[in-house]
């Protein structure tokens, strides 16, 4: 029988910050072309679980493989080398504002892979026509668009390189819901029929329900339900069904999630 490799295997992962325990024993795997999404309360452990995964945090202690390799501590060509099979997609879309809207697109092409700038050029109007806007977007400045269009182009930067793996943190923060409902639409279309293997931290459960093919619930560093996302709403897990259902009464402390959120930001 054939040992499947996940694409990303995470296992008893630790982080902590001084006393601060934020990771406590992660383990979760994600399949080639699964679309995964991570869901908790704020300062439960999704942003520094993805942070170590994409390699901007090292943990203490547990194994992180992509494809069955270690790249924990990654360094020099072989970082630049991992970095270059992912791309993200930040909260704020974290756009250079001094760069057109083309020259950020195509900044990881350009400075990562050495591409040569008329055709950086030209595969930053392809994938800007990918996420629906207009060539005339192209040389704009980020402060000229919406929440929106930022948002797009920086879907756009993150497919750009033709990426094994994305990362999505919290890709429907401060939109509408229309437009939120868009760009999840758009992070179907550019992932899933590409094969692309994504995580995503989300607090939004219509872009969790709509995106994911898999769920998994942190809580308190420890990832303590998983599922197929059609199963969100029925887990039979108290945490999850307090969390999706957006109820303030249950077995999650509110407190207890927004103290340690506060330590995390200090």
């Amino acid at each position: 029988m054939t040992l499947i490799v996940p694409k990303i295997s995470v296992r008893d992962v630790h982080k902590a910050f001084g006393s601060n325990v934020v990771l406590d024993g992660s383990t979760l795997d994600v399949a080639k072309g699964e679309s995964l999404v991570i869901i908790g309360g704020s300062g439960t452990g999704k942003s520094v679980l993805l942070k170590c995964v994409l390699g901007l945090l090292r943990p203490d202690s547990g194994k992180i493989e992509v494809d069955g390799q270690n790249v924990i501590g990654l360094n020099g060509a072989d970082k630049m080398a991992y970095m270059g099979r992912i791309g993200m997609l930040f909260q704020g879309a974290a756009l250079f504002d001094s760069l057109k809207v083309w020259e950020n697109v195509a900044f990881g092409l350009m400075q990562g892979k050495g591409t040569p700038k008329k055709l950086a050029r030209e595969i930053a109007l392809e994938k800007l026509n990918d996420v629906g806007l207009a060539p005339r977007v192209a040389d704009l400045m980020p402060a000229e668009l919406s929440g929106g269009m930022q948002k797009r182009v920086g879907l756009a930067r993150a497919v750009a390189g033709d990426p094994e793996i994305i990362f999505f943190d919290e890709p429907t923060t401060g939109l509408d819901p229309i437009m939120a409902d868009v760009i999840n639409d758009l992070i179907v279309e550019c992932t899933r029929e590409k094969g692309i293997t994504t995580m995503t931290i989300t607090h939004d459960m219509a872009s969790a329900k709509k995106i994911a093919t898999s769920v998994a619930m942190i809580y308190e560093g420890k990832i303590i339900w998983r599922g197929d996302a059609g199963e969100i709403y029925d887990s039979g897990n108290a945490y999850v069904d307090q969390f999706v259902h957006g109820r303030a009464q249950g077995p999650i402390s509110f407190g207890q999630g927004q103290a340690q959120h506060e330590v995390q930001k200090a």
